[in-house]
């Protein structure tokens, strides 16, 4: 593009430093993972059936061939063994898995990449390929980063101005407004790889990282005190966590209840509980985890009004 100079001012530029500043700067989360497929010649891997389905079609659209393993209902770490020439991926789900546990891991599987989607503010692993993306903890309309050794090439910017009318509608006039407009985002996220947009990585350099982590750590902590013992998952709480994973027992009815009462609760992964068979560790996760939110947004009295209205949705 010829260089501009004068007109009219665009958005002001931000200088503050990433939070994943030494990491490849993508476009979204299957971007990344198509970047890792091709870039490492992946041609199998061994992967979560409690997953987002667009993991699985990033993968074969690539040709790789799958080996699906199970979990259980505490999500504890996957004890599977790779097979010659398998990669194993692993997801980071809500953040539970601890920098320790994930390093044991790379430490026995050479060939492992970590989904660290629900997990921002977690480091990446060590000898492993490990993939964050922005969606989920910030607002902005795209963005992932991966940290990797895999041989590098050079990639075309992504460009997100587009893709802006649901973060700023937000913002004034609230989220049922622009509740499709954000869906139609999402499925819009190409997984061609391209390098992350100027709008997105300007918006990342202007927050306060710091203080996104603390305002989520506490108010997860409001949470944690008042259900410890009432859900089936403990309670610890995960560095800047995305969400409290409350898991009940009916948690399609209580999820509704909630978006009644305009406490909006996500069905994650719903390809879950359309695929998996009824009673399946999967699938009861998949519907009975409630994401309850603990984000920046909101401060301690939030999170009171938030413990009240489930405890009457659950009366």
């Amino acid at each position: 593009m010829e260089r501009e100079i004068g007109g009219y001012l665009e958005l002001e530029r931000n200088t503050g430093t990433l939070l994943h500043e030494g990491a490849l700067a993508l476009n979204s989360g299957r971007a990344a993972l198509a970047y890792l497929i091709e870039q490492r010649e992946i041609r199998a891997m061994a992967l979560p059936r409690f997953v987002c389905d667009v993991v699985r079609d990033v993968c074969l659209a690539h040709g790789v061939e799958l080996r699906l393993y199970g979990t259980d209902l505490r999500l504890s770490p996957p004890d599977v063994e790779p097979k010659e020439g398998e990669w194993l991926y692993v997801v980071n789900w809500y953040g539970r898995m601890g920098q320790e546990t994930l390093s044991a891991l790379a430490a026995q599987c050479p060939r492992l990449i970590v989904d660290d989607a629900q997990a921002y503010f977690a480091p990446p692993v060590p000898g492993a390929d490990t993939l964050y993306t922005c969606r989920k903890f910030l607002g902005v309309p795209d963005g992932a980063f991966l940290y990797t050794d895999a041989p590098a090439r050079e990639l075309e910017r992504d460009v997100s101005y587009g893709r802006m009318g649901f973060v700023l509608g937000r913002l004034e006039l609230g989220a049922s407004a622009f509740y499709r407009e954000a869906s139609a985002n999402n499925d819009s996220l190409s997984a061609e790889p391209l390098r992350m947009s100027r709008l997105t990585e300007d918006l990342l350099r202007g927050i306060d990282y710091d203080r996104v982590r603390r305002r989520r750590e506490a108010n997860y902590a409001v949470l944690a005190a008042a259900l410890d013992g009432v859900g089936a998952l403990p309670p610890a709480c995960p560095p800047g966590p995305y969400a409290y994973p409350f898991l009940t027992e009916d948690g399609p009815a209580l999820r509704r209840k909630l978006i009644e009462h305009k406490i909006y609760v996500p069905q994650l992964w719903p390809n879950v509980v359309r695929e998996e068979p009824a009673g399946s560790p999967e699938r009861l996760l998949a519907e009975n985890i409630l994401p309850l939110p603990c984000d920046q947004r909101y401060g301690e009295e939030d999170m009171k009004y938030l413990l009240e209205v489930l405890e009457a949705c659950m009366h």
